[in-house]
Formats: structure tokens, sequence, C-alpha cells
């Protein structure tokens, strides 16, 4: 007499999924371009590019939440803390820049056995910034450059590269299949 509680495989490999990828995984994952810094620039903003914009960007912990539904997904929201300079060759002007990237990550399983956690490069729709300037001058420069949309495009590309880079590739693969291989010696 068993004293097993028997699943279907269908069953036992949506409860396989649910237990291997969890938000705090995810999460982890994130974690570890928490506290990175890359430098923006000097790009051209504003008509006829007249302002040259640098940004120095730091990525902050991310915050990791399960979205409902079927599909095992979770929205990663990373805050950035940006410090900015416009310069207008004549004057320059430094902007306190906070922002977030909000992105949706999919587990997806894939043959032969592999668990894969699906992360899109991120578009300028998914990135918010708020920039802040102490002077009435500063905030007209911003809206004229065009600042904000800059920022947004060029933080788009460089974490885009930063996701199609082959480290993180293969960071967002586990090979199950090796891993129970791995572990199965001598049962």
């Amino acid at each position: 007499m068993s004293t097993h509680d028997y699943a279907t495989y269908e069953e036992f490999g949506r409860k396989f999924f649910e237990v291997a990828v969890t938000a705090d995984r995810v999460a982890e994952g994130f974690g570890t371009m928490a506290g990175d810094t890359f430098e923006l620039g000097p790009f051209p903003a504003g008509p006829a590019g007249i302002a040259r914009v640098t940004a120095r960007v730091s990525i902050e912990q991310p915050q990791v939440t399960r979205r409902d539904g079927d599909m095992i997904a979770f929205d990663v929201r990373i805050p950035l803390d940006i410090d900015l300079l416009i310069d207008l060759r004549v004057d320059r002007s430094r902007f306190e820049v906070t922002g977030e990237i909000a992105l949706i990550a999919t587990a997806r399983a894939a043959e032969p056995l592999l668990l894969i956690i699906d992360i899109p490069k991120p578009h300028r729709k998914d990135i918010t910034v708020n920039v802040t300037s102490q002077t009435l001058r500063g905030e007209l420069l911003r809206i004229v450059a065009d600042v904000d949309s800059e920022i947004k495009r060029v933080i788009a590309k460089q974490v885009g590269r930063r996701i199609e880079a082959p480290e993180a590739q293969q960071a967002k693969v586990v090979d199950i299949g090796k891993r129970i291989a791995s572990a199965w010696t001598g049962v």
C-alpha cells in the first residue's frame, strides 16, 4: 500500500515550475545588476542636436511580483537613479532624475528539458523618468531638448544590450536534464 499522493505528469510539471520559479529567485537573478553604474553619452539632443547630454545611471535593487494568470510570469521593476548633465556649450545644467524600467519575465519550458526565464528587451514605453531641475531655465531646456525621450531611448538600448549579452542569455536558461543527471548518482 502506497503512502504517496500520486499526480499526473502535467500536474507534476506545473507544480515543479511553481516551486522552481519564484519571485525571490527571479529577483535574485536581476539583483546581480543592482549597484551597477553605466555612463551614457555624450549624445546630441534637441533641435539640430544643439545640446550634448551626459548621464550616469545607477541601477537600484529590483522589485519582483508574481502576475496573476495561468502563465508563471512576474512584473519586474528596476529603479534607476540618474545624474544628468546638459551642455549647451555656453551653459551647463545639472538635473536629478529618477526612473524605472518595467519588464515582464515569463517562465517557459523548452526541449529537451529546459527552464527558460524569458525577458524581452525594454522599449521606450517600458521606461519612466522623472526629471527635476532647480531652475526654470533648466526646465525649459529639458523640454526644448526633449531630454526625457532621449534618456528613455538610450537606456532602452543599453539595457537591451545587457539582456542580449551572451552571459545574460546563458543565465536565463536552466538545463534541468543536466541537473537531474548530476544529482542522480548511485540512486
